[in-house]
């Protein structure tokens, strides 16, 4: 049974941004895959499969669930970092299948030793180390009990990775404070190296630090939403462009979200559409319904500011946005037609409509349109 929208998938665009960002972050660099959120909105299964096709055999998700999600489909050669929340009894499952995850703090450590030790079994960890984000992350009074323990118990832990996060690299206002962060983790570094702490991966750098901050990059960076075509902030384009000439089009959307008219009909002036007394038609007007509504992921801010595209013109949103439906103004697009296609987001010839500006009409940031996108929305690969 069909859905009422769907989304297509650009393999080609896929493989196009992972080229791109190995060419910025170096042959020597590996790239783990940020797949948090249902890979941010574009799916598990598919993004996975993008993924290792192009050479990434990394992936770093937030919980136990979303591990378990992407354990689904990755192969055997992919590991899967959790760098966010396990529940105490899904430490067991994490240890079993060998899954990567954050240590932020003694008592997590303590925790993942016995189960571990229960398990026969080596706990494969990275040590988060708080350097002024302030959320998640060892203090630096836990360093000395934290690395006596870790050498205490060589035969129930794996040490693969150091790593911290910054607090906003994607905006040049935090340039001194992401500064600040860097030069403390690499002190902290040095002193975990110089107690015998070993790891495999160094990393601290998300998009936005990967693409503008090269002393930020070590031998491993998470990728999230650059990797899906979409540029963090305009400030990173700004910079990058400006730095290294990159354009816009360096990164390719790999997501679109089309559906199709449901209903057309005729509204005379002066009457009111939809719910409430939002929108009046000033004039005679033709409209169509659009079968997607904020159930769906189109967010209601979008009320009255919204637009789609259809046979490649502009359509305005109005009145409210329902939880099922949407009403477009089409009254200049007299060829529409019931079953005509729906671009919610993506282009027809020179129109598009992009996440970025779907976010900002509505006050969303790119991650949270993409996020809000439901799993049951039917994910297509087109090339």
């Amino acid at each position: 049974m069909n859905n009422t929208s769907y989304i297509e998938l650009s393999k080609k665009a896929y493989k196009s941004n992972i080229r791109f960002l190995k060419k910025v972050v170096g042959k020597d660099v590996k790239i783990s895959s940020v797949i948090k959120g249902n890979a941010y909105g574009h799916g598990y299964e598919p993004i996975i499969k993008f993924a290792e096709s192009s050479g990434i055999n990394h992936f770093s998700v937030f919980s136990a669930y979303e591990a378990q999600q992407a354990f689904k489909f990755t192969s055997s050669k992919s590991d899967i970092m959790i760098f966010g929340f396990i529940p105490e009894d899904d430490f067991y499952w994490v240890i079993k299948n060998e899954i990567q995850f954050y240590i932020f703090s003694y008592e997590g450590l303590e925790k993942t030793l016995k189960i571990a030790k229960q398990l026969n079994k080596k706990a494969r960890i990275h040590l988060e180390i708080e350097t002024g984000f302030n959320r998640t992350g060892l203090e630096q009074e836990e360093f000395d009990k934290t690395i006596l323990l870790i050498l205490n118990n060589p035969k129930n832990v794996e040490i693969c990775g150091i790593c911290t996060h910054f607090a906003g690299a994607e905006s040049i206002a935090n340039y001194v404070r992401i500064q600040n962060q860097l030069n403390e983790f690499k002190d902290y570094y040095k002193y975990f190296t110089e107690k015998g702490i070993n790891p495999k991966y160094t990393h601290t750098a998300s998009s936005s630090a990967s693409l503008i901050y090269p002393d930020t990059r070590f031998n491993l960076v998470r990728i999230g939403i650059a990797q899906y075509g979409f540029w963090p902030t305009m400030e990173v384009l700004i910079t990058r462009s400006n730095q290294f000439g990159d354009k816009e089009s360096s990164l390719k959307r790999v997501i679109s979200w089309k559906t199709e008219i449901m209903s057309i009909k005729k509204v005379s002036k002066g009457e009111f559409i939809g719910y409430g007394n939002s929108f009046q038609a000033p004039k005679d007007m033709l409209i169509a319904i659009i079968p997607v509504g904020y159930n769906n992921g189109y967010s209601r801010s979008l009320s009255n500011r919204g637009h789609v595209l259809i046979h490649g013109k502009r359509a305005d949103v109005i009145g409210v946005v329902t939880m099922n439906t949407i009403s477009v103004n089409i009254t200049d697009i007299k060829s529409a037609a019931v079953g005509d296609e729906v671009i919610l987001i993506g282009k027809h010839n020179k129109n598009k409509i992009t996440v970025a500006s779907f976010s900002e009409m509505s006050n969303n940031l790119n991650y949270q349109v993409l996020a809000r996108l439901p799993e049951n929305i039917p994910r297509i690969v087109i090339d």
